[in-house]
């Protein structure tokens, strides 16, 4: 009786980590619209660097935050990651009070870094806390977690922070204010940042205190040190992974497209209330979810719907580009349903039989991650250039091919041709 209720606690403890990644990740859909106009930004560019300073600290810090973890334990580096997760909310504060975007970017940047350490601490956690036969069912349970907080933080951060500030938003944009007035406008629109993320970082550093203390078995970073069956002289020398990398930085880079840029394509094809579009992706990521759970792998293997799944993103992307921006943001929402099994699908197809070099190969995939900001960033630099905001998802063509060649071809390739 006390294991049965020690290991639901666990995984409560563990869908509360995942709900926030969640909340921290995808709130930054609507930070790119909210600072381009409380900043004064004056390009798409600019108001991405927002996403690409969060992102980039995947593809920086990844591989330290695994030396970390070989030295502290996974528990105190859970602790570590929330503590530093609080910090970048608090960096909020003096970036708001001096109205720097600068200091937004480093926060972003300092939140993205917590994220790197507790993405490579999370997933194990979720693999010991029970039999290893139901892994599968407390992935599920703890990606619902995360996906009901990415529908839940637009909304809340659009009614709390934006709702309030739509008037002397709108007055602004517009050009009705000019000099002094508007200056303060603006101070007002980032002071609104304040109070949401004092509340949040104080949640997030007593929760690190909680996770370090509650009594969730800390996993021995030296006792996943197992061979492979074969002896290979680098982690480059196994073509599936490094392939499956690529794959994954361009799915992820697609999922931002059709989350974190909507709001602004949404609002300049002339829907009102626009906040709400990130939801609904992630409402429909969240169905492609449980679609995922009912169907794989009892009706369909993970291999044939990530063979699915991708061709289906590719449909999507070339209607993105080919019909009218009015019906091609209904086209972005819909992705969210094949785009949720993507990262389940490329994950075991990359990993597998890399023995001693798993660890490694965990660490690499989730640099991955970096496709978040680049996508994006790239996104803005073509739509700046071009004048249009439609074009510009002519990446998303690509990238799909890509994940396509991965899912029939790329995941088969054991060695590289001599």
């Amino acid at each position: 009786m006390e294991s049965k209720r020690q290991y639901f606690f666990s995984l409560l403890m563990l869908g509360c980590l995942f709900f926030v990644f969640g909340l921290v990740s995808w709130v930054n859909s609507i930070l790119v619209p909210y600072f381009k106009v409380a900043c004064d930004l004056q390009t798409e560019v600019q108001g991405y660097l927002a996403q690409f300073a969060f992102y980039i600290a995947y593809l920086v810090m990844t591989i330290p935050a695994s030396v970390m973890l070989g030295r502290t334990g996974y528990k105190k580096g859970a602790l570590i990651g929330l503590w530093i997760l609080a910090l970048g909310a608090f960096l909020f504060v003096p970036a708001a009070l001096t109205r720097t975007y600068n200091v937004f970017l480093v926060a972003l940047f300092t939140m993205g870094t917590a994220l790197a350490i507790l993405q490579t601490v999370a997933n194990p956690f979720v693999t010991i806390i029970g039999p290893i036969e139901s892994a599968a069912k407390r992935i599920s349970i703890v990606g619902i977690c995360n996906k009901f907080a990415g529908i839940l933080a637009p909304l809340v951060f659009s009614a709390v922070v934006i709702a309030p500030q739509k008037e002397k938003m709108a007055a602004i944009q517009g050009g009705e204010l000019t000099g002094a007035a508007r200056d303060a406008a603006l101070a007002d629109l980032l002071h609104g940042v304040i109070a949401p993320y004092v509340v949040l970082g104080i949640v997030l550093f007593i929760f690190g205190i909680i996770f370090y203390k509650s009594k969730i078995q800390d996993i021995n970073p030296s006792g996943n040190k197992t061979e492979g069956a074969e002896g290979r002289k680098s982690i480059l020398s196994y073509p599936y992974l490094v392939l499956g990398v690529i794959a994954l930085f361009c799915h992820l880079g697609t999922q931002a497209l059709s989350i974190n840029t909507i709001i602004g394509f949404a609002d300049g094809s002339g829907f009102a209330n626009t906040a709400v579009f990130p939801s609904l992706t992630l409402a429909c990521t969240l169905l492609g979810y449980l679609m995922g759970v009912v169907l794989i792998p009892r009706y369909i293997s993970q291999q044939n719907m990530l063979k699915v799944v991708t061709s289906i993103i590719l449909v999507l992307s070339v209607l993105v580009t080919a019909i009218p921006a009015k019906y091609a943001v209904w086209c972005l929402v819909l992705m969210g349903i094949p785009n949720s099994v993507v990262y389940a699908g490329i994950w075991p197809l990359a990993i597998h039989d890399l023995g001693k070099w798993t660890n490694l190969g965990s660490a690499i995939l989730v640099m991955a991650l970096c496709g978040s900001a680049i996508f994006p960033l790239i996104y803005a630099s073509i739509a700046d250039a071009s004048g249009s905001l439609h074009h510009a998802y002519w990446i998303l063509i690509p990238a799909a091919l890509y994940m396509i060649f991965y899912a029939f071809v790329g995941h088969k390739i054991d060695y590289w041709k001599r």
